[in-house]
């Protein structure tokens, strides 16, 4: 018999993909802030000129559609740029014409709406988890590209984008909401449902780009697996898609002293609630 000992097996190597580079966060800083700074002249211009701009912000749950959205409002004039995040309808809005409620926060001259999540939840989430017919579906998908082909006749400049996550960076951000107490309102038992329906997403995601990816109204999709990546790709992207210019603002100057009349004085600080210094009580012994 041969005596010969067995050598230990060896150890599964590991299968995990190579991470894929990010860049650093001085760069992102900083093109970030640059990326803001046009978006205030887009901003400028939409309004000297009085332009109309649709943002349209889709995709899954945890995709990075609302941090990116922070990102580009951050330095605007909320008169000007607003974001529309509507809520589930009501029962009134539910016997009226579908597109009926969104229509009421589509632009007027000078503005800019951003639509986190829009009409096309009728053919996400509505379709998948069965908050519509299939026949109210199916009329969706045929009036869609009518109703953007108006809008688009009238003036309005739309822009369609879709956020595009994988299934282990999404469950990886809704786990990171999970212990996050600033973050867990983010997540629903809806959210949670559509990891365990996302097959079906995807078949509804499908058939929404072959009915409503149109020539005039076409969808960018922006891969989002990098949060960072996927806001600056978007910005930049939307900033390209649209031919702003610099617009002359006002000459503003400031007086050299204010106006003293002599004949002002001010109340007793005493008779005013004043709020408590709260920071003081952060410096310590100073």
């Amino acid at each position: 018999m041969s005596t010969a000992t067995k050598s230990p097996k060896a150890k599964p190597a590991k299968s995990a993909e190579p991470k894929a580079p990010k860049i650093s966060e001085e760069v992102y800083r900083a093109e970030l802030f640059r990326l803001q700074t046009e978006f205030v002249k887009l901003q400028e211009w939409v309004r000297h000129t009085g332009q109309r701009l649709v943002v349209i912000f889709e995709g899954r749950d945890g995709a990075g559609k609302g941090g990116t959205i922070k990102r580009i409002t951050e330095y605007l004039n909320p008169r000007v740029a607003r974001i529309a995040a509507l809520p589930s309808p009501t029962e009134r809005e539910r016997g009226q014409w579908y597109y009926q409620r969104y229509i009421a926060h589509l632009p007027a001259k000078g503005e800019i709406v951003l639509f986190d999540r829009s009409w096309y939840n009728r053919a996400g989430v509505e379709k998948v988890m069965g908050f519509c017919t299939p026949q109210e579906h199916a009329l969706f998908l045929r009036q869609t590209p009518i109703f953007e082909q108006m809008l688009i006749d009238d003036g309005i400049l739309l822009r369609k984008y879709w956020f595009s996550v994988s299934a282990n960076e999404q469950l990886r951000r809704f786990k990171a909401r999970l212990s996050d107490p600033v973050r867990q309102w983010k997540l629903s038992p809806m959210d949670t449902e559509s990891l365990y329906r996302r097959e079906d997403y995807s078949r509804a995601k499908d058939e929404m780009m072959v009915h409503t990816d149109t020539p005039v109204s076409p969808w960018y999709v922006v891969e989002s697996d990098i949060k960072k990546h996927a806001r600056l790709n978007m910005m930049a992207h939307l900033l390209a898609t649209i031919e702003y210019h610099d617009v002359e603002r006002p000459h503003v100057k400031l007086p050299k002293t204010p106006v003293v009349s002599g004949n002002y004085q001010r109340p007793p600080r005493e008779l005013s609630k004043y709020v408590d210094d709260y920071a003081a009580t952060l410096m310590g012994d100073t």
